[in-house]
């Protein structure tokens, strides 16, 4: 018989931690990690000497990348202050006593590239010169000098360097679905075009083997899928290594060129997949017999010497963790216990992989979670994803099983326009055709009572970001479906979003939702803030005030409309966050304040 649990307060779900990025140091000997253990994500070490994890940076602020010095114990930090998503790359000791800011500019944006391999340079891009074009640069360790090495008006991202660290990979984008991958030489800056192709593609994750020649890296050119790809870079010739079906969402590459390991999105959830290449230079080859890593996201990296895999797994019953696979001995390690103590696990609730039909037709894919106790009708949330090109994966959400343990079913649908089921499928909700995707979650609402033992009277819509934007949107167009409404740093008017989004993302957004000069008319028609005079539903709105992406004026425009005409509107605005809740003491508040509304509204 299960053992039955007193309601758990929303405190205790804010209080699972996670642990995910493993990466390895020089030597392999520690492994350093990103965990908000102390509240706040920082970098967290475990090694030979202390296998109980240990925290090495104590900053104010959370912590949003870190990388190890191929020859050193020697660590970048990447951190932005109050979550304006301003990093600045800090070089810290293995044990985190001497911290140093290298780039001192909390203006601008300085986003890592990667280390050199001989430990004498780092790359990164910046917006340092105008604010919106990204420029990349080499910083020299031992004369601790900066030094441009490629301009120009684009936006142009570091991603690491060629393996005789003559060139750095660099990441053009053209719009938020489009880019190139180029060569930039360290000394003339000439670039070179590695992924030349027509029309829109992605190009992202190389590896390149240890003498140069060859380059994994997955890519969707000419295809329907993120496929595996090996560009020779002698002939230029590309041999696609998996089929068109399915996106592959990471690749690494041991040290000596014998693994290839790569996850595969499947529908939601991660499989992991690793080619032996010394039994064949077409990567055909699969090591089976795997132990098998629990069901829900994955990805990571090998280590520096060996054949282990450090790997994040995200998982809705085992939470967020780092795992060690060796390869070799085909041994599964679980390295991190971060998330255990706040809450038993044996509450955990897997959700159920369901598709529905929408207006058209189109089946769309969607995870359901029930609460374990009652038989229902349950009152239900139709939690919308971000994105627009976001996806609602197979993994661990805390928020998601406070709910459904407080009694209230969740609906995560991936409505059409999001990413994971093809380029088709992802290109449905561009522009004009914005307001079918909306379409898609009045229709959830008919599975919901027709399949999903839902309370027609209690469904309410959620969402963050452009799932808040979804919130506003479905609660205009749709007002008799939806009970209630929860936007947190969502729009709610795309020509003012559009104009005073950050600079340096207007342009990589257009292609996904068109320009004001084209397309301002139709961001008026189909905007919440016109349309508030439509919403029955009672409404609550989060924001932060130091978001770039989302500027706090679009939840100020809603809450100002909504209290003119006396509509029931809750706001909460953080002065320390950006674009979404970060911080423990906030997020314990506001989602706090949200479950007591939902229950008013909907109980």
């Amino acid at each position: 018989m299960a053992k039955l649990y007193p309601q758990i307060p929303v405190e205790r779900y804010m209080e699972i931690r996670s642990a995910h990025g493993a990466v390895f140091g020089h030597d392999d000997s520690a492994v350093y990690f990103q965990s908000n253990l102390s509240g706040t994500p920082q970098v967290w070490r475990i090694d030979e000497r202390a296998p109980w994890p240990r925290q090495i940076s104590f900053f104010a602020d959370r912590v949003m990348g870190v990388s190890s010095s191929p020859t050193q114990d020697l660590l970048a930090v990447s951190l932005d202050s109050g979550g304006n998503e301003r990093a600045q790359i800090h070089l810290m000791d293995a044990e985190g006593l001497h911290v140093q800011d290298i780039t001192g500019d909390p203006a601008h944006i300085y986003q890592f590239g990667g280390w050199s391999h001989d430990g004498r340079m780092l790359c990164y891009a910046s917006n340092k010169r105008d604010g919106t074009h990204f420029d990349v640069y080499l910083y020299e360790l031992a004369t601790q000098t900066h030094r441009l090495v490629h301009q120009s008006d684009a936006t142009n991202y570091a991603h690491g360097f060629t393996p005789d660290d003559a060139a750095i990979v660099l990441s053009r984008h053209y719009a938020a679905l489009s880019n190139d991958l180029f060569l930039v030489d360290c000394h003339t800056g000439e670039a070179r075009c590695l992924t030349t192709h027509e029309g829109v593609a992605r190009f992202g994750n190389a590896r390149f083997t240890r003498d140069g020649r060859y380059v994994y890296l997955a890519s969707d050119d000419a295809s329907e899928y993120t496929r595996l790809m090996r560009i020779d870079r002698l002939t230029a010739e590309r041999v696609w290594l998996t089929d068109d079906q399915w996106d592959v969402s990471g690749v690494s590459l041991s040290h000596d060129d014998r693994y290839l390991a790569y996850s595969r999105n499947e529908n939601g959830s991660s499989q992991l997949y690793v080619k032996d290449l010394s039994l064949g230079a077409d990567a055909s080859h699969a090591v089976d017999g795997l132990p098998a890593l629990p069901e829900g996201t994955v990805h990571g990296h090998f280590n520096r010497h060996g054949y282990t895999l450090g790997l994040t797994v995200s998982s809705p019953v085992w939470a967020n963790e780092v795992w060690l696979l060796d390869i070799a001995t085909q041994r599964l390690t679980r390295a991190t216990y971060a998330s255990i103590s706040a809450v038993p696990q044996e509450t955990f609730v897997a959700g159920e992989l369901i598709s529905y039909p929408s207006f058209d037709g189109r089946m769309i894919p969607a995870y359901y979670y029930r609460p374990k106790e009652g038989a229902g009708p349950f009152p239900v949330i139709v939690d919308v994803h971000g994105g627009p090109e976001g996806q609602s994966v197979n993994s661990f959400a805390s928020l998601t099983q406070y709910f459904v343990q407080r009694g209230y079913a969740v609906l995560k649908p991936n409505v059409r326009g999001s990413s994971g089921y093809g380029r088709t499928y992802l290109h449905l909700d561009d522009v004009r055709k914005r307001m079918d995707s909306v379409a898609d979650l009045a229709y959830a609402v008919d599975w919901l009572k027709e399949h999903g033992n839902a309370r027609p009277d209690a469904i309410a819509v959620m969402g963050g970001s452009y799932g808040g934007f979804m919130v506003l949107a479905a609660v205009t167009h749709y007002p008799d479906l939806f009970a209630a409404g929860i936007d947190i740093v969502g729009i709610a008017n795309l020509r003012t979003f559009m104009a005073h989004t950050s600079a340096y993302r207007r342009h990589l957004r257009e292609s996904e939702y068109g320009s004001i000069e084209q397309d301002g008319e139709f961001f008026d028609e189909i905007s919440p803030i016109h349309h508030v005079d439509r919403i029955k539903a009672p409404m609550f709105i989060v924001h932060g005030a130091n978001d770039p992406r989302v500027p706090v004026g679009e939840a100020e425009q809603m809450v100002a409309a909504l209290r003119s005409r006396n509509h029931p509107v809750e706001y909460l605005r953080f002065e320390d966050e950006g674009h979404g809740v970060a911080k423990l003491s906030n997020r314990i508040r506001a989602y706090t304040q949200i479950a007591d509304f939902l229950d008013r509204v909907l109980r």
